[in-house]
């Protein structure tokens, strides 16, 4: 059964914050987070009644030495060496998940593509230009955002490319 989305809250996120900054047009949807959840993506696609192809998850990667964010479609996985071949390097694994939050500001879980403490290289996989908007985590656990993948694209400075698997 779908949890239900509580009503919208006013930020107060980092991501949140950038995004009223930059003016640009977001939609905030709350949920109720359960911590027993065996995907944070997942969980939100169906508390929200949205297709877990335009949920994305925010993904941390070490690429050569450097962490990257990875913005994939809920409904599949990272292809890390397509991720290490769209920023010109030669290996990808998962970040440790204590330096990508330090480095982010967040905790696993909540990791949002914006506000990051530290500004990373991002890439966002090129499925998400087939949706108008698409959703990602706003900063926090049962927190998601919604807006244009352009949007996120250039106030993350993201590039697009095919870096998902199975989505």
């Amino acid at each position: 059964m779908a949890k239900k989305p509580k009503k919208q809250q006013p930020g107060g996120t980092p991501a949140t914050v950038a995004l009223t900054a930059a003016g640009t047009a977001f939609t905030v949807h709350a949920y109720d987070h359960d911590p027993a959840s065996p995907s944070y993506g997942e969980e939100a696609a169906e508390a929200l009644g949205v297709s877990p192809d335009r949920v994305f998850k925010t993904l941390v990667a070490d690429v050569d030495g450097a962490l990257t964010v990875a913005v994939v479609p809920v409904a599949g996985s990272l292809d890390l060496k397509a991720l290490a071949s769209a920023v010109g390097g030669k290996r990808a694994a998962m970040a440790d998940p204590t330096a990508a939050e330090r480095t982010t500001g967040y905790v696993r879980g909540g990791i949002s593509p914006l506000g990051q403490r530290k500004r990373l290289r991002t890439v966002l996989d090129a499925s998400a230009r087939a949706h108008a908007t698409i959703c990602v985590s706003a900063g926090r656990r049962g927190l998601e955002v919604e807006l244009a993948a352009t949007d996120l694209a250039e106030l993350t400075g993201a590039t697009f490319a095919e870096i998902a698997r199975n989505a």
